[in-house]
């Protein structure tokens, strides 16, 4: 009897239901695809992070900076040794420590003891610098009215008083090239962490763990293409030629480092013997960064720890822009709708309610106990809401493929993050001032392809919040139903 009823009761009413359902369902919609690109924002933003700190990395330790005027910061200097063919090519080559801050390799040791953390590794970020080209002389030429006024003076010869001929020199300079590029140093026993796990090999093959001390390299693609190197060529730093094993290309499209060496290579070029700049460090439970950070920079003295939550707050640009519209003005516009279609379908079905006086009173009259006219009107309410979720979730699940398909491009710049650096890498947009892995101080622009992947946790919020619509508007409906009395309806009827 109920379902009869209520089938025939929704059949009757299939306008009024339709804009209770289409109400709930606008709601729904909205939840799922602001829910959706919020998703969509937090992988593109774990995306960025992946690109500096690699996969798997929840936080890194770096040297705390130097306090200003404590002469730990270095310039760098190029010398020239002196060559009588003037025409002879100039060569030289600098290797730096990126933000010229290192610790020692033991700290590596120390952070994978601390309470929480599951894995540690170090690594040397470093900037080669290569200079080429030659000086050319200048030319002496003697001032001629000088030569010759110059005769019976005070000193008796000519050109002057003093003996020598006067003049000038022309021509002459300098033309160099510089040649500047980024190198990394990884500990090939572990490669689970650091800026390499956010590329993947695309040609050769990545390092053995027994490459600890080979002359090996793997170059990134971009790098590779510009400067037409490729595995079996050689790439050298500091004069030492380095074999290449592999082409890495990078997941996010911008790589952590020109070329990759193993660590103890990196050491020696830069003349940093068991010194790292960075320690990648993951912790064993990710609800316990903050405790881990503090466990670390309590411990380890002079150490800065960076989580990924800090190089989050650094990121701006549009991705930043529409992350924070999705998660402040869309999820409250999304809640706001929601509540607006929970109000207008519990309105409407006491309003249907009163409309059917005649009705509920009869049906009273004939026997029907409140409770039961109240589960009537309920029912009815959470079909309404049913179909409602259903038409939502259609709805929703079309936005987010919608907005999948299209991949509006966001762009992400990386500012500082405020860890370890000095000398040249606090404001330098060159090739020097890029702070390497794990510590990024120069600016550094992302573009980033958006999508709004929908979970089944959202599809199952969606249909919650289509049986809780029903049963909101229903229970408006049902408590002015529960109100009714016979004699209502005698009167309607007269």
């Amino acid at each position: 009897m109920f379902f009869t009823y209520l089938r025939r009761e929704l059949r009757r009413r299939r306008k009024a239901a339709l804009v209770v359902a289409s109400g709930l369902a606008l709601g729904i919609a909205l939840v799922i695809i602001v829910s959706s690109v919020s998703s969509g924002m937090n992988k593109a933003q774990d995306k960025v992070l992946e690109s500096l700190y690699g996969l798997g990395t929840d936080m890194t330790v770096t040297k705390a900076a130097a306090a200003p005027g404590s002469g730990g910061n270095e310039r760098p200097r190029f010398e020239f040794d002196a060559k009588d063919d003037e025409d002879e090519t100039q060569s030289t080559d600098r290797v730096m420590v990126q933000g010229f801050q290192t610790l020692a390799a033991t700290t590596v040791d120390k952070v994978g003891k601390q309470d929480g953390v599951a894995d540690a590794v170090g690594g040397l970020s470093l900037t080669v610098m290569k200079v080429d080209g030659q000086f050319s002389r200048g030319q002496f030429k003697q001032d001629q009215s000088s030569g010759q006024g110059g005769q019976g003076g005070p000193g008796g010869g000519q050109g002057g008083g003093n003996g020598q001929p006067q003049g000038r020199v022309e021509g002459g300079g300098a033309s160099f090239d510089v040649n500047s590029f980024t190198v990394y140093g990884t500990d090939v026993t572990q490669q689970g962490l650091g800026p390499l796990t956010s590329s993947k090999i695309t040609k050769g093959r990545t390092f053995k763990a027994t490459e600890t001390d080979a002359k090996v390299a793997v170059v990134d693609s971009a790098y590779a293409k510009e400067k037409e190197l490729a595995v079996g060529k050689t790439v050298t730093i500091s004069g030492t030629k380095y074999s290449i094993v592999g082409v890495s290309t990078a997941d996010s499209g911008d790589a952590a480092a020109n070329v990759y060496i193993p660590l103890k290579q990196a050491q020696t070029v830069a003349d940093s013997k068991d010194k790292v700049t960075t320690v990648y460090v993951q912790a064993s439970d990710s609800q316990a960064i903050d405790t881990v950070k503090a466990a670390i920079q309590k411990n380890i003295s002079g150490t800065t720890v960076t989580t990924s939550a800090d190089l989050a707050d650094t990121v701006s640009g549009s991705l930043s822009t529409a992350s924070d519209l999705a998660s402040s003005v869309g999820k409250w516009l999304s809640i706001a709708v929601l509540v607006a279609a929970f109000l207008v379908a519990g309105l409407l079905t006491s309003s249907a309610v009163s409309r059917r006086v005649r009705e509920f009173g009869t049906l009273k009259a004939l026997g029907w106990k409140s409770g039961r006219v109240t589960r009537q009107v309920v029912g009815e309410a959470l079909v309404n809401g049913l179909m409602g979720g259903v038409l939502g979730i259609a709805v929703g699940l079309a936005g987010a493929y919608v907005v999948t398909a299209v991949s509006p491009t966001l762009t992400a710049q990386l500012g500082s993050t405020g860890g370890g650096r000095g000398g040249m890498g606090g404001g330098m947009g060159g090739p020097m001032g890029g702070g390497g892995p794990g510590r990024q101080t120069a600016s550094k622009t992302l573009d980033i392809a958006l999508t709004a992947p929908v979970s089944l946790t959202t599809i199952l919020v969606a249909v919650g919040l289509a049986v809780a619509g029903g049963l909101i508007a229903g229970a408006f409906g049902g408590w002015r139903a529960s109100r009714l009395r016979p004699a209502d309806a005698l009167r309607r009827v007269a």
